[in-house]
């Protein structure tokens, strides 16, 4: 069975917009596209549009993570690729997406911009914010609608990763039905890789990744989907004419280029100070509780945290207020800086929770 047996009926014979630049080839004189004949800078040309998926880029992107370019599909940061699934996969009003709550928020703003069904299987609070599996084989088993199923790991804002056995009973369970869809925006924090290995030998395994967080890009929005080629296919007719600038197309080249080079003290380093803000944060009287986190930032309790927010921001420090979320009340959410910003938020911190409370 395809990827794309359970795609939307109305989509399967779409015709993608045939951009300007794919006609391209090999011509000496372009004059299809309207654009301008002259640069504005001489230095940097941005007159003509750019290749809607730059081969160079793919190439880089497939090296990096061990696929084909065919697998790859390279957009406007995970986001883009996150709607493009809701819209290729769900028919407004019928179809559904399962997501397991406490976990990132633009699962639920991309189904409801779809008008699809939000089927939650929400982490187990009691165990760390463990992926509660068998609650996910019942929703799936309940609704059969759910078209996809979406899976953060590490996740965010709690930090906590998948085992391969329990993504694999998702996945024989989803088999020729939906499409699940792992996203790693943090996979490059973890000891060991997740649904990367899996890839080729499951068609309805699809994986999130960017260079927003160890490779530092998240300025230029580079994101990717990795999945089977048909999958890809089909979402590269989905896509806006030039999803990717030609200026971010060269920041994410010269990244790449030095990756080799920086890239493992910089995770290093992360890993590091992860665990120092984890192991100081247990020890700060005031913090209720510290949960274990395998990506870029830790996650906290406690006892006020919109107060104790506002204080560290009139202190010169932000984090993130997720007290809203699931079983998540009192929770901040702490990324991992430089070594002397994590020391900054840490005697931030410590003074905003000995500091007497204001009386309601």
């Amino acid at each position: 069975m395809s990827v794309l047996d359970f795609i939307r009926e109305d989509l399967r014979g779409l015709k993608p917009y045939s951009s300007a630049r794919l006609e391209a080839g090999q011509a000496a004189v372009m004059l299809n596209a309207n654009e301008s004949p002259y640069a504005a800078d001489a230095a940097q040309p941005l007159n003509r549009y750019p290749d809607p998926q730059p081969p160079k880029l793919l190439a880089a992107l497939a090296s990096l993570w061990g696929v084909s370019p065919a697998q790859v599909f390279v957009g406007r940061g995970s986001d883009e690729a996150i709607d493009l699934l809701m819209r290729g996969y769900c028919q407004a009003g019928r179809d559904a997406v399962l997501i397991t709550p406490p976990t990132f928020g633009m699962y639920r703003v991309a189904a409801t911009l779809q008008g699809a069904r939000i089927v939650e299987a929400p982490l187990d609070a009691a165990r760390d914010f463990a992926l509660d599996v068998d609650a996910v084989l019942a929703r799936l088993e309940a609704e059969p609608t759910i078209k996809l199923v979406f899976l953060c790991s590490p996740n965010n804002p709690t930090g906590g990763v998948i085992s391969r056995s329990d993504l694999e009973r998702i996945l024989a369970a989803t088999a020729g039905r939906a499409l699940v869809v792992v996203d790693e925006a943090y996979g490059d924090y973890v000891d060991q890789p997740l649904a990367l290995p899996l890839l080729g030998q499951v068609p309805h395994l699809a994986v999130l990744k960017t260079l927003s967080k160890a490779h530092g890009l998240a300025a230029a929005r580079v994101g990717a989907l990795l999945g089977d080629p048909a999958l890809i296919g089909f979402v590269r007719k989905l896509m806006a004419p030039y999803p990717v600038p030609a200026p971010v197309e060269a920041a994410a080249l010269a990244a790449l280029a030095e990756a080799p080079a920086l890239l493992p003290a910089r995770i290093a380093e992360a890993r590091s100070e992860r665990a120092r803000l984890a192991e100081a944060l247990a020890r700060m009287p005031g913090v209720a509780r510290v949960w274990p986190s395998q990506a870029n930032f830790v996650c906290f309790r406690v006892a006020d945290a919109s107060r104790t927010h506002r204080a560290l921001l009139a202190a010169g420090v932000l984090v993130r207020d997720v007290s809203a979320q699931p079983n998540l009340a009192g929770g901040l959410r702490v990324s991992v800086g430089t070594p002397a910003e994590n020391s900054r938020f840490l005697s931030a911190l410590s003074i905003v929770l000995s500091a007497p409370q204001e009386a309601a």
